[in-house]
């Protein structure tokens, strides 16, 4: 991680809530009502999981397409690290932070699949090597983002010339020893100019720690089994990871609504993650004690045609009068409101130091 999570006082004390819109469709029109609802409700962010589904865009594609038409809401799309290159990974989330206007964040992912190993030629990862697949990822895209110094770009008509080369950087990055999986090299740099956050915020699972060190991502997505365990689990992780790093917690969502009980609607969840299911005020109340602990919290709704609804009307609007939740950030950056000041370059500042 290129800098330190530095929140103000104000929000170290409050949280905020993403919410994910897997549920939303695969076309166009229904992420755009979906994320403009999200949006109009009050979430910070909105997230996109990913699964290898013929014809489906992908989540960074519907990330993408969701930029143009919000203007707070953070966009943080799932990207495989396992099987996709590392040197197109960078790219295309450079190309969301351009796309959203600096609200453009990556969730990283590095699961077991032997379908999508097939679908590259290559064999299935496991074990360990996950976690150095994603770690070797997530250092590659730094250094891209890195590769081109904030002013590289000059446009400089008496001249001809739109970029000084001065200012663009090799990666140079190899694979480690000891790397289990296919050793590579990026020699870079990027095909892209900085990102407008200069890096985006990296978000990983708690169960990559360890591969991953904390200090190479800006956020912990945090799980457990029930919602009694999940409190325990962020405080453990947070003992882990210290305060710089935000720790966010996971939670199934399915709320009586309509006249219809949680308790007998039918859910998609598969028991990975702590699910709550009640009414929108023990909800608010479940959520007020998280953010206690907490820097944020990713809701997964059981359907977001019924459940965002409630959310939007009862339960951040309740937050929102206890004071337990940041305020959403007009024009901001998804770094903004993680509280991470924008970094400069790590290869402008070797430059300078050799004189260059």
């Amino acid at each position: 991680m290129s800098n330190t999570n530095t929140p103000s006082a104000e929000g170290s004390q409050a949280g905020f809530l993403a919410i994910e819109l897997d549920g939303a469709g695969w076309d166009g029109a229904d992420i755009s009502r979906a994320v403009l609802a999200a949006e109009s409700a009050g979430f910070h962010a909105a997230t996109f999981m990913d699964a290898p589904v013929p014809g489906r865009t992908n989540a960074l594609q519907r990330a993408a397409f969701a930029g143009p038409v919000t203007r707070s809401i953070a966009l943080v799309p799932e990207v495989d690290t396992v099987y996709t290159e590392p040197f197109h990974v960078s790219t295309q989330l450079a190309s969301l932070d351009y796309v959203s206007g600096g609200r453009a964040g990556w969730i990283v992912t590095a699961d077991e699949a032997p379908a999508a190993a097939a679908a590259v030629g290559r064999s299935s990862v496991t074990g360990a090597a996950l976690g150095q697949e994603a770690a070797a990822s997530i250092e590659v895209s730094r250094r891209l983002w890195d590769s081109w110094e904030d002013d590289a770009v000059i446009r400089d008509v008496a001249t001809g010339r739109y970029i000084d080369v001065d200012k663009l950087h090799y990666a140079d990055f190899e694979t480690p020893a000891g790397f289990a999986g296919a050793g590579y090299s990026v020699k870079g740099p990027a095909i892209i100019p900085r990102p407008l956050q200069g890096q985006l915020p990296v978000l990983a699972p708690a169960s990559l720690l360890g591969e991953v060190q904390p200090d190479a991502v800006d956020a912990v997505l945090v799980s457990a089994p029930t919602p009694e365990l999940l409190a325990a689990e962020v405080l453990d992780v947070r003992s882990r990871v210290g305060g710089s790093v935000a720790v966010i917690a996971e939670l199934d969502v399915v709320l009586d609504s309509r006249g219809q009980a949680a308790a007998s609607r039918e859910t998609p969840f598969d028991g990975r993650r702590a699910a709550f299911a009640g009414t929108a005020a023990a909800l608010t109340d479940f959520l007020e004690s998280l953010l206690a602990d907490a820097d944020g919290v990713r809701l997964h709704p059981a359907s977001l045609a019924l459940d965002l609804d409630e959310l939007g009307r009862l339960v951040l609007p309740g937050l929102r009068r206890r004071g337990v939740l940041r305020p959403v950030l007009q024009d901001g950056t998804f770094r903004d409101l993680l509280g991470l000041e924008r970094p400069a370059s790590r290869y402008a500042s070797a430059a300078a130091g050799t004189g260059k």
